[in-house]
């Protein structure tokens, strides 16, 4: 057993999310496959599109999000939901316009022999696919 030392929280960069966003690494991945952040979201704050090789799990903690597979319907997320994104569907997700959010967001690194990217980063989100519930 080993207590892993915490990160400092990190904000997140300008080419993945529009908005302030700050996340902690909870398990980074580097004991197992699986890795772990806290992400944090001020409101209006998101995701640019992206799609995970092996799939993501979302889970809310704290305040009202937004989340959106491509084609889809923008849905709101609360405390306590769990969203499963599948492997390679393009998505976004984030705070309510006027609400902080903080997830979960759960994944698997590559796994050995495996090819491709662990997660795949497109355009921002507009303000107007944001908008459009």
């Amino acid at each position: 057993m080993k207590i892993l030392t915490p990160q400092p929280s990190t904000q997140g960069p300008a080419a993945w999310f529009t908005g302030v966003v700050h996340f902690d690494v909870i398990a980074p991945g580097d004991q197992a496959r699986g890795k772990v952040n806290a992400v944090h979201f001020t409101p209006g704050a998101r995701t640019a599109w992206h799609r995970h090789l092996n799939g993501q799990t979302l889970h809310v903690t704290q305040g009202i999000g937004l989340t959106q597979s491509r084609g889809g319907e923008i849905m709101v997320i609360r405390p306590g939901d769990t969203v499963w994104c599948p492997p390679g569907e393009w998505h976004w997700h984030g705070a309510a316009p006027d609400h902080h959010m903080t997830h979960l967001a759960i994944w698997d690194g590559i796994a050995e022999g495996q090819e491709g990217v662990e997660t795949e980063w497109a355009d921002h989100v507009t303000d107007e696919e944001y908008q459009q519930r």
